[in-house]
């Protein structure tokens, strides 16, 4: 019976981490959809999301999860401003190496985490909210119960609001124009191009979106999670790993491997060690490039 606690403990915290890794993949997705790009600047757009809600609670007590209201918007502003600036330029500029583009979002990354370094110190920071120890138990609802499990509070609201957050952007790309549009753009561009779409303005949205995704991440994980400059790196391979393992540009194949990353490294910090897990994860991405090189968005095709 114990067994059986810990392997149903251990698949809970699973499901609720990979949901918010499944938010993280989906904004990498999206850019990776329509722009034919993999932003390798993910993880540093997290960690300034990270940092603007932490100083909204250190400065003026705006709890994490409040903040979304304020990291999605300037998150989506700076990724807008991002690829106006930046990134645009670049995929217009015929050149012997067609991967300037994603070595340019490197440089945005180091530039980023530069900058935090810069004005906040590598110190590990945290937001101690009052809830960061609550956690409800099954037995509260089920008192019969023949096992007892526990749900962190944190890491139930977290994932709570990104499922939330997740079925708005399903809304929003299958039943609005603009959604249906950025679609178009993804699944053909010349075809959307002769169809009088605005491709470019289509481009920048999306962007500006993903961007917005992995901001409200940030703002999710922050109860949870310490702070620092060199944070956004473990996420940009997180959101590249379950991109590989999701299939190139299927949003529904992010959602399930951010969900399967999740409860493997779970399941290796469980049974295996914590310091596994990173290990753990890798061997996802090369398993999935030698016998799932489509992702599972490839398999699930195939049925």
């Amino acid at each position: 019976m114990v067994q059986l606690e810990v392997f149903l403990q251990t698949l809970i915290q699973g499901v609720l981490l990979g949901g918010l890794y499944a938010l993280i993949g989906i904004g990498m997705t999206l850019i990776m959809g329509v722009m034919k790009i993999i932003n390798l600047a993910h993880g540093e757009l997290m960690m300034i999301a990270m940092y603007a809600a932490f100083w909204l609670f250190t400065l003026w007590g705006v709890d994490p999860y409040v903040s979304l209201l304020v990291t999605v918007p300037l998150l989506f502003v700076i990724g807008v401003l991002l690829q106006k600036a930046l990134i645009a330029p670049v995929l217009k500029v015929d050149s012997i190496l067609p991967e300037n583009q994603v070595i340019l979002t490197v440089g945005i990354g180091m530039v980023l985490q530069n900058l935090a370094t810069l004005f906040f110190t590598s110190d590990y920071r945290s937001a101690p909210v009052s809830y960061a120890s609550n956690a409800w138990y099954l037995s509260d609802w089920w008192r019969s119960s023949p096992i007892e499990l526990s749900f962190s509070v944190p890491s139930m609201v977290s994932f709570l609001l990104a499922v939330g957050i997740t079925l708005a952007l399903w809304w929003f790309l299958q039943r609005t124009d603009t959604g249906k549009a950025i679609r178009a753009t993804a699944q053909d561009r010349d075809a959307a191009l002769i169809l009088g779409i605005n491709v470019d303005r289509m481009t920048l949205l999306t962007f500006g979106l993903g961007a917005a995704l992995v901001g409200a991440a940030g703002s999710l994980f922050l109860p949870m999670y310490y702070l620092f400059p060199a944070l956004g790196g473990r996420f940009t391979l997180i959101a590249f790993v379950i991109t590989i393992l999701g299939g190139l540009g299927s949003t529904y194949g992010a959602i399930l491997g951010g969900v399967i990353l999740g409860i493997f490294e779970s399941m290796t910090a469980a049974y295996v060690g914590m310091g596994w897990a990173p290990v753990g994860r890798f061997a996802v991405f090369v398993a999935c490039l030698i016998f799932l090189p489509g992702g599972l968005a490839g398999l699930l095709r195939r049925r």
